[in-house]
């Protein structure tokens, strides 16, 4: 694990979590994973997002789920999903986070309707009074609600966001997030656009495949925010059909996959999810195969 100067900043894996055949979670394994990607490089996890499942979670299940997380790799280096239907919701979760010693959390804007700029702002401050930094995630591909760099810049002005997963795909927006909010932090939000908002100065990932391959990917952030492009862009071109499946609906099963090629318990997902139709299996089994076979872990 390298040194950062904020809790949020390096490579936080939105850990994807092992499943036991009867889909019950398998708490160990969950805990030996988050170990295993910080002993890989990786700076941290985020549990309880959506490769985490976590709408499909009880509520003890996802407060355990956070609980191991803080006991496997510490709370400073946990950033959970705190997502919810409800304002007042996604706060509690917050205040577990803060209560489990967590450096910051993870929070989508109101996800059940297409919220308006006005409910957008106070559901942030109604989370933010938890008292712990929150990370804004922007997925307007999901959830309907555009966190635009005018928006954000204005979540950021009041103090109720400290950066912002960015997963619209436009790498264009950090330009203009810099302008408009030069002291907001800029985290990858998508895998498939690393390279691009690693050179733009990101200075995070919220990483899905290094679930599977850690150690590759840790090398090619490292890279890219580094400007090294000379190491960077053929580590990207190699793992880049991995990385776009990031974007795809199908990504938690995808990346589960990946793991259960490369050795790891990626193993089922709980429903409404689905198992891979055949094609995609082959599709990413063999993406998966052709990268290892490289050397590539």
């Amino acid at each position: 694990m390298t040194s950062r100067t904020k809790p949020w900043h390096g490579i936080m894996v939105a850990t994807a979590l092992p499943l036991r055949d009867d889909l019950s979670v398998d708490y160990d394994a969950y805990a030996e994973h988050c170990r295993w990607l910080v002993d890989n490089g990786c700076d941290g996890v985020v549990p309880n997002g959506s490769l985490g499942e976590y709408q499909t979670l009880t509520a003890e299940e996802r407060a355990k789920v956070v609980e191991t997380a803080v006991a496997a790799v510490g709370g400073r280096n946990v950033m959970p999903g705190v997502a919810a239907y409800g304002s007042a919701e996604s706060r509690r979760w917050a205040e577990q986070a803060a209560e489990a010693g967590c450096g910051s959390v993870l929070l989508l804007p109101p996800n059940s309707y297409r919220a308006d700029e006005r409910i957008v702002v106070e559901h942030y401050r109604e989370a933010a009074r938890a008292g712990v930094p929150v990370v804004a995630y922007n997925n307007p591909i999901d959830t309907k609600v555009d966190l635009t760099p005018s928006l954000l810049a204005k979540l950021f002005d009041e103090g109720l966001i400290v950066a912002v997963k960015e997963f619209s795909g436009d790498v264009r927006r950090a330009y203009e997030l810099n302008e408009l909010a030069p002291g907001l932090d800029l985290l990858v939000g998508s895998d498939d656009v690393l390279l691009e908002l690693g050179i733009a100065g990101a200075v995070g990932w919220i990483a899905g495949y290094p679930n599977a391959l850690p150690a590759s990917n840790v090398a090619l952030y490292r890279a890219a925010v580094a400007g090294d492009l000379e190491t960077a862009l053929p580590l990207y071109r190699k793992l880049h059909e991995l990385l776009r499946w990031d974007s795809k609906t199908e990504f938690v099963q995808a990346i589960k996959l990946s793991m259960d090629v490369a050795g790891r318990h990626g193993g089922p997902c709980r429903a409404p999810r689905l198992p891979l139709v055949p094609e995609q299996e082959a599709s990413i089994r063999a993406a998966t195969e052709k990268v290892l076979a490289e050397g590539l872990r």
